[in-house]
């Protein structure tokens, strides 16, 4: 049998087909190439203003990437100023929070004595607060009191440098209550390392803990419960005068605490913990969820 060979028309119509798909291919790598070089030679404030545009939608990843090229072409003026600290708090917005400090630490490196360098520490301070806020951490209610506190120390510090370095800046009143949140954070923390000491029979290592806290972090809101454990810590050393005289101290400023009832501290119960979805609780936990 003869093989057909394809007719002129049929080969005219495959050719045409050929070089539409080649025209189709160069079209479309043109099309990324044209948006990957879109910003190349603009004026600095037709970028500024595209980037501008997309943070006022929420677009955080479009307006990074917007200011990023702009830096690149213009890498001073006050454009770039801008772009820098825009930059950076849009990729806090992200949740790019190593980023975020880099592109901060990057602007206070050079230019330390400007205007809006209030802004950047406060800014620093938020992203080191939020630093280790991690997915599970708010899914099951995680306490950060008992994660790494090396970042939240860290923003402490950069909340005391808005609070002491621009005292009257629109940043301070704020800097200064995320303090007091910081330190009721880090107090809570030595309560409950006090309270574990406490159940674990390690009465010195209580009363010492429940010392440095009221030293460290005085007028906290874990106050009272250090003054409550240093009375109980006392009493199971057996040294009446200092418990006698640390529940003289919490009968005159909390005299509905619960351990005047006898009702503290109150652990949780222990096989809570062979549930994973249970969530961290402490004796604190109680005590609240009593007071409520």
């Amino acid at each position: 049998m003869t093989q057909r060979l394809p007719a002129p028309r049929h080969i005219l119509v495959l050719l045409m087909l050929a070089v539409f798909a080649v025209s189709g291919c160069s079209r479309v790598k043109g099309m990324f190439k044209k948006d990957k070089d879109a910003l190349e030679g603009q004026p600095v404030e037709q970028i500024f203003e595209k980037g501008h545009a997309s943070m006022e939608r929420g677009n955080w990843d479009g307006a990074a990437n917007t200011y990023r090229r702009l830096i690149a072409q213009y890498p001073y003026g006050p454009y770039t100023e801008q772009a820098l600290m825009e930059t950076a708090y849009a990729q806090f917005k992200q949740g790019n929070n190593e980023e975020a400090i880099s592109s901060i630490d990057r602007f206070l490196r050079t230019y330390p004595t400007h205007r809006n360098a209030a802004y950047l520490y406060y800014l620093r301070g938020l992203v080191n607060s939020n630093r280790d806020t991690v997915f599970l951490q708010r899914v099951w209610s995680l306490d950060a009191s008992r994660r790494d506190l090396a970042t939240p120390f860290q923003a402490y510090n950069d909340f005391t440098i808005v609070t002491d370095r621009y005292p009257n800046s629109r940043y301070a009143a704020d800097a200064r209550q995320r303090m007091v949140a910081l330190r009721n954070l880090f107090a809570r923390h030595d309560m409950d390392v006090a309270l574990y000491y406490l159940r674990r029979g390690a009465y010195v290592g209580a009363a010492n803990r429940a010392k440095f806290l009221l030293e460290t972090y005085p007028q906290s809101e874990y106050q009272n419960d250090a003054v409550a454990l240093l009375a109980e810590a006392y009493t199971r050393l057996g040294n009446k005068q200092l418990a006698d005289d640390a529940r003289r101290v919490l009968e005159m400023n909390d005299p509905q605490h619960a351990y005047l009832k006898g009702d503290w501290p109150n652990y949780p119960w222990t096989i809570r913990k062979l549930n994973p979805f249970a969530g961290e609780k402490s004796a604190l936990d109680n005590e609240k969820k009593d007071k409520h």
